[in-house]
Parts: C-alpha cells; sequence; structure tokens
C-alpha cells in the first residue's frame, strides 16, 4: 500500500490532466452550439445525450460504472449550461 501523501500526489497529477481535457471539451461544446446556432439546428439533442452515455459507459469497468453515469451527466450538464450562456449572449 502506498503512503497517503504519495496518492494525493497522483490525484493532484490526474486532476490537472483532467482540467486540460475539460477545457478540450468545453471549446468542442462551444463549437457544437455556434455551428448550431448558424445552422438553425435545435439546441437539445437527448438522443446523443443517451448514446453518449450508452457508449462510454461500455468503456467503463463495471464497478465504477454508475458513478461514471453520474460523472457524465454532470459533464453534460456543465456542457449544456456553458452553450446556453453562449447562446444567451449571442
Amino acid at each position: 500500500m502506498r503512503k497517503l501523501d504519495e496518492v494525493r500526489v497522483e490525484i493532484e497529477e490526474i486532476d490537472k490532466e483532467m482540467i486540460k481535457l475539460f477545457e478540450r471539451r468545453m471549446n468542442c461544446s462551444k463549437e457544437v452550439i455556434l455551428y448550431k446556432l448558424a445552422n438553425n439546428l435545435p439546441i437539445l439533442d437527448s438522443a446523443r445525450e443517451a448514446l453518449l452515455i450508452e457508449k462510454n459507459s461500455k468503456l467503463v469497468s463495471e464497478d465504477l460504472r454508475k458513478y461514471y453515469v453520474e460523472f457524465l451527466k454532470g459533464v453534460i450538464e456543465v456542457s449544456k449550461d456553458y452553450q446556453k450562456d453562449i447562446k444567451d449572449n449571442e
């Protein structure tokens, strides 16, 4: 078993990587909303969200799957909030 401080250092490194990925994902979300607005496409795509959750949850180990689904739902909600803010400011 590793020491607690060693594990915490690794968590901090992972968090830094997740920040980069979060920013990258949010930039893509921005591109999506701008494209949808420019092309008069519907903003909400519930079928796409469900497909994303179903597809990606299969990639996670079964013991963590329900937690990942909740995590992904949270990410999707944050992305939608960001897109709404962009839309409202257009």
